[in-house]
């Protein structure tokens, strides 16, 4: 089963949620988006969104980004 992690920040190009909708309907895709500074609220249904500093720390980015099979940085 791929993971994919997504960093989302505020200047992120439009192709990023298509990306990421790509990603959630994998097959048996786990897609985790993380939202940094200025980051957009509206992203394709089925991913599990995080925000950076209210529902993360850097410590658990860190973690996710090792756990992930695929990261993308936005």
């Amino acid at each position: 089963m791929p993971s994919f992690l997504h960093l989302v920040k505020g200047d992120s190009p439009p192709v990023a949620s298509a990306v990421i909708e790509r990603n959630v309907r994998e097959p048996g895709a786990h897609v985790t988006v993380v939202l940094l500074d200025g980051a957009p609220e509206a992203l394709p249904a089925g991913a599990a969104v995080k925000r950076l500093g209210s529902d993360l720390d850097y410590d658990a980015l860190l973690d996710l980004i090792f756990e992930s099979d695929h990261v993308v940085a936005w």
